[in-house]
């Protein structure tokens, strides 16, 4: 303890506060508790306008569109023209189909991020190699013709290689994207029985 100058006493401890002693009071353990309160509250609206946003993006029908999807036999193999593949736009057909370099994913079991509504909905039937390659969301990403990545650099074509390892584990492969003039290749039932099981 010491003495103030002015004839009290405080301790070394409390900095002259206490009661009565002119220093600030500490607030109540309450006030603590009802501020965390507050913050919890915060973070459980934040989350939900999230899920709002992006959860129910696929608008009105979402839910009988992604039931719709669900309820799809497994699409069996074959090898697409650029025209071919977009007819799988979520749109004119209820199956999602995309590229990446040179291979077809179907998603639609991701059609809420490659459905119409969604935020890769730009990709949903079109060869979205470039536009991961370059993390663009514009049109700018889009090719209307055969796109053969060759204007890419080292580093763009390892990320295009990336993204279609990323598809492979989550996506059925059902095809490959045909260049001009190619010829689509013939698939047995074997050969697609045989890849569907190795993917599971």
């Amino acid at each position: 303890m010491a003495d103030d100058g002015d004839g009290r006493l405080r301790t070394e401890g409390n900095g002259g506060g206490g009661r009565g002693g002119g220093g600030a009071e500490e607030p109540p353990v309450g006030g603590g508790m009802l501020l965390i309160a507050g913050l919890l509250a915060l973070g459980l609206l934040a989350a939900y306008r999230l899920y709002l946003r992006w959860g129910t993006r696929s608008g009105p029908g979402g839910a009988a569109r992604q039931s719709q999807a669900a309820a799809l036999p497994r699409m069996k193999r074959r090898d697409f023209s650029l025209e071919q593949l977009r007819e799988f736009d979520g749109t004119r057909n209820p199956r999602i189909l995309l590229a990446v370099n040179g291979k077809v994913f179907d998603v639609t079991k991701g059609s809420k991020f490659y459905g119409p509504e969604g935020p890769y909905g730009i990709f949903a039937g079109r060869d979205a190699s470039r536009g991961l390659a370059t993390f663009c969301l514009d049109k700018d990403a889009l090719r209307d013709e055969y796109d053969d990545l060759s204007d890419l650099n080292a580093v763009q074509m390892e990320s295009v290689r990336e993204w279609e390892m990323q598809f492979k584990e989550k996506y059925d492969y059902v095809g490959r994207l045909l260049k001009p003039g190619e010829e689509p290749s013939e698939y047995t039932d074997e050969e697609d029985t045989k890849d569907h099981t190795k993917q599971e």
